[in-house]
């Protein structure tokens, strides 16, 4: 993860040969017809699982903890390592009271620093006098979140500053999938494997050259059942930003040559990561990956710096209710724990979520209809007029992804309450409290239409 100065942007994934990822002509899209249907992409039952989850929280720790740095450069002493009071337990209480299903954790950071004993490099927890060098922070990372109900992921950076093969590309991706390997065969089933395409020059003036389709086909083998995440996917994509905004816009499927590569740049890539394709020809859901501190690490002078309650909610808005899955990221201290008052404001904003979702306005009907190939209206009626504040719009995308245009109206006086583009997964919308007896959604599609749902709360 980068620094908040930068972006992933910053560090381009070179193209090696065999590393453009399904380059696929997209189809133009019949409105309706026989079979068109089958057409469009749909998710796998891992990809609905995961999105489903809503929120995981992302932990960055390591090396840079002790240094008070976000990049360390691979030459620092494994003995600064030394969390006094570790407890992955206590990451994991409080990513279950915050309302996450999952937790990734750094296991290597482009410091090259590794929280598990690796046969690939004495730069790891070995050198530490942490546990006596017998510490493995991923063990305890994994069996934290099994304890407490949590599926578990690691992120393990491409980029080492510190073993001295980076830069020899194929001596290194060697080492790095050994790595994974070790990674992905030691700690059980794992949720998600997380990739960036930090890249930077070797120690010896050589640049990096990654074995994407090797390391991809690597996780399908060790981990069939974890989604990969990477700006190019395979299963699921970056949006484009560290802010915590999914695009307004928000299709789950993308045309995988608008961002052929990890690394790639440019306007029309970051669009592609924000905001996908209505035509688009694979399946590759957003994840919103946002710190809760402005470092990803942890940092004392940033104690007063925190986001509020009120921001935090709001990136939930802007993350699941745009389509999207948010990973927060949480970052323990130099003893190990999460700060009070990171753990505090995450408990703060599940306490907020579940005051605004504590009134659903409880309907006595639900119709739908479609009004054309390509259109439908749902109304929603209460049994006397409800208070609403909040919108909560669905769509069945086992079937796919279809809306592309969706209105709400209070059916009674006509007055529109909220309208926007897509829906996918969840769409969520705040509105000036209103009493309403009906609700009115029209939606308009890009294919066959099918039902979709609205819930409203107070």
């Amino acid at each position: 993860m980068m620094p908040v100065a930068y972006t992933r942007r910053h560090f381009v994934g070179l193209l090696g040969a065999g590393m453009l990822v399904s380059m696929v002509t997209p189809r133009v899209l019949r409105a309706g017809g026989q079979g068109s249907l089958a057409r469009r992409p749909r998710p796998t039952q891992a990809q609905l699982a995961w999105q489903r989850d809503e929120l995981a929280l992302f932990v960055h720790f390591g090396i840079n903890t002790f240094t008070d740095r976000e990049w360390g450069d691979g030459t620092e002493s494994p003995q600064l390592f030394n969390p006094s009071q570790l407890d992955a337990r206590q990451w994991a209480r409080a990513a279950r009271a915050a309302g996450a299903r999952a937790m990734i954790l750094t296991a290597k950071h482009h410091d090259g620093f590794c929280l598990w004993p690796t046969a690939t490099t004495r730069h790891s927890v070995v050198s530490s006098p942490w546990r006596n060098g017998q510490g493995d922070v991923v063990r305890e990372f994994v069996d934290a979140c099994r304890a407490e109900g949590l599926k578990a992921g690691v992120y393990c950076s491409p980029w080492d500053r510190h073993h001295p093969t980076y830069g020899d590309s194929p001596r290194y991706n060697d080492v790095y999938l050994a790595q994974l390997t070790e990674l992905l065969t030691r700690y059980g089933p794992l949720n998600e494997v997380w990739f960036d395409g930090a890249n930077g020059e070797g120690p010896n003036g050589k640049r990096q050259v990654y074995d994407w389709p090797r390391t991809w086909a690597l996780v399908r083998r060790l981990q069939p059942g974890a989604v990969i995440f990477s700006d190019a996917g395979p299963d699921v994509r970056w949006i484009g930003n560290e802010r915590g905004v999914a695009g307004e816009t928000h299709w789950s499927t993308i045309r995988p040559e608008s961002v052929p590569f990890i690394g790639a740049e440019g306007e029309t890539v970051i669009s592609a990561l924000q905001e996908g394709h209505a035509d688009g020809t694979v399946w590759r859901p957003g994840e919103t990956d946002v710190s809760i501190r402005p470092g990803w690490f942890y940092h004392a002078a940033e104690d007063v710096r925190v986001r509020s309650v009120e921001n935090l909610v709001e990136l939930y808005f802007t993350s699941v209710g745009r389509n999207s899955k948010l990973l927060l990221n949480v970052p323990p201290t130099r003893d190990g724990v999460l700060h009070e008052v990171d753990v505090a404001r995450l408990g703060g904003m599940r306490a907020a979520l579940d005051a605004l979702f504590a009134r659903p306005a409880r309907a006595v009907s639900s119709r739908w209809r479609a009004t054309g190939a390509r259109a439908g209206v749902l109304t929603v009626r209460f049994p006397s007029p409800q208070t609403v504040s909040v919108l909560d719009l669905g769509e069945a995308v086992e079937q796919g992804q279809r809306v592309e245009r969706w209105t709400v109206h209070d059916a009674t006086t006509g007055q529109r309450l909220a309208s926007g583009t897509t829906i996918g997964m969840r769409q969520l919308r705040r509105i000036s409290p209103l009493a309403v007896s009906a609700v009115r959604l029209t939606v308009e599609t890009v294919d066959d239409v099918q039902p979709v749902t609205l819930r409203a709360y107070g």
